[in-house]
């Protein structure tokens, strides 16, 4: 057992250090491996398999509203790129650029997308003459580049994975209608299949994309009480199509510019599940994003007649994702490489259960162990993946509700930003100066004004002017 133990131990406690606790899981659990490329990783199968489920259940949620998946190119010419000002000037610091074609110099250089607002731009001019061509709903998966200078897996890497929706309408409104859909669509998938409660909201004008008119987020908790960015809408207006000359004939005849919005999650997802639901003993993965929902273990697997009850058992339950570890490992190891994977179930099935007619099921998330008849198991086994799914949420929920403090003056601000870690209430009058100050002084930053507003007093938390929003503010990765 003195194997088995270690194989734990080397993940270091999250309470100890949190930071290198997250690395520990992503390279214990197998998600990851560093590459050569600095700042670049690799995703191993285990972590490429959460990704997949992520990707399929977010594009059959995207297909339900009317969208259609098409491909960019990867490649942005410098002159395509300087189009929208604002844009360009947001992303300059993090392009990546291309001057050379094989030996050759281009004679224009590209860079390598950081996202494909212009792309789509240039596209769209060609293709809508008339309202009849409109709405375009598109999205692409793909990676993007952005030269970042401190890197984590997942979290912050210069390629990562991700989805980019950019839609087109008619109207003003059919483009805040479609941002608003979205978001709240990117809500529901993160309590729904992730298990992950966020708050939804509208970004400070500071903090918004480059060249939206508005951004709005969703905002999760880490188990740390730092807040990561999850999902954003943002609302183009008309500022792109008229960069970018695209015009279309309204029912009277007449010349208007189309209205833009433009969508995205990433791979921080995968992060974000880790640092919510994982433990010192490794990664817990809600049921419905698992790869492995469930692994057997057989127990005296090289006695007759187990490993034939075992396949067996696993071919009944092939309405779940099941896999079968009859490697040679000891149980003990298999149940530690089972339990920092973060599989939700295991069922243990040995000799003297077979002769029992029953297993015994171990959750992943409370270690808690049931005894099952063989008889019932199918539903048994879907009975505690729901309950695991549910409860996991609501455990998250309660550790946010538990994290997030109320600040009603700059005192209480700054006490509960070096003390109590995690979400701070306060009311903001609006000014930018006030933003700049709690973020230079404390190392807050707003992190939305919450759709679901609160008056919490009259005044502004920093200069005591008249409020005009409530804001969740917190340290962010």
């Amino acid at each position: 057992m003195a194997k088995e133990k270690k194989f734990v131990e080397a993940i270091t406690s999250m309470d100890e250090d949190f930071a290198q606790w997250y690395t520990d899981v992503v390279k214990k659990a197998e998600l990851i491996a560093y590459s050569s490329v600095k700042g670049c990783m690799i995703i191993r199968p285990n972590g490429y398999a959460i990704w997949e489920n992520i990707q399929a259940e977010l594009d059959r949620r995207f297909k339900e509203t009317g969208v259609e998946n098409v491909y960019m190119p990867m490649f942005i010419p410098e002159s395509l790129l300087q189009r929208e000002k604002d844009h360009v000037e947001g992303f300059a610091p993090e392009v990546a650029w291309v001057t050379h074609g094989g030996l050759e110099p281009l004679q224009e250089r590209m860079c390598v997308r950081p996202t494909s607002e212009t792309l789509f731009c240039d596209f769209y001019k060609d293709i809508i003459q008339s309202y009849r061509d409109l709405p375009k709903l598109y999205n692409q998966w793909c990676s993007v580049v952005r030269w970042e200078k401190e890197t984590r897996p997942f979290l912050r890497s210069r390629e990562f994975l991700w989805q980019e929706g950019h839609t087109i309408h008619a109207t003003a409104e059919e483009a805040e209608e479609r941002t608003q859909q979205m978001l709240n669509l990117y809500a529901d998938f993160c309590e729904d299949f992730l298990a992950m409660p966020v708050i939804r909201g509208k970004k400070t004008e500071k903090e918004k994309f480059a060249g939206a008119e508005a951004t709005y987020t969703i905002e999760a908790l880490m188990h740390d009480g730092k807040a990561l960015q999850s999902g954003t809408s943002h609302n183009f207006g008309d500022g792109f199509a008229k960069a970018f000359g695209i015009q279309y004939t309204d029912k009277e005849n007449k010349l208007q510019y189309g209205f833009q919005t433009s969508w995205g999650m990433t791979t921080r997802l995968i992060g974000a599940v880790i640092m919510v639901h994982g433990d010192s003993d490794g990664l817990v993965l809600p049921p419905r994003v698992a790869p492995v929902q469930v692994m057997i273990i057989p127990i005296r697997q090289q006695q007759e007649g187990v490993l034939d009850k075992v396949n067996e058992l696993k071919a009944r339950l092939s309405d779940y994702r099941v896999k079968v570890d009859d490697s040679d490992k000891s149980p003990g190891w298999k149940f530690s490489e089972q339990e920092v994977k973060g599989i939700p179930l295991r069922i243990e099935i040995g000799p003297k259960d077979i002769e029992a007619n029953q297993a015994v099921i171990v959750r992943r998330d409370t270690r808690e162990k049931i005894t099952v008849s063989l008889d019932d198991i199918e539903t048994e086994i879907g009975r505690v993946l729901e309950t695991m799914q549910k409860e996991m949420f609501e455990r998250a929920k309660a550790h946010r509700d538990a994290h997030t403090t109320v600040a009603l003056d700059y005192d209480e601000f700054k006490d509960a930003v070096a003390n109590k870690p995690g979400f701070i209430k306060a009311m903001w009058c609006g000014d930018r100066a006030c933003e700049d100050k709690i973020k230079e002084e404390t190392t807050a930053t707003s992190r939305c004004m919450p759709f679901a507003q609160e008056k919490l007093s009259d005044k502004c938390v920093c200069c005591g002017k008249p409020a005009k929003a409530m804001v969740y503010w917190g340290k962010a990765y």
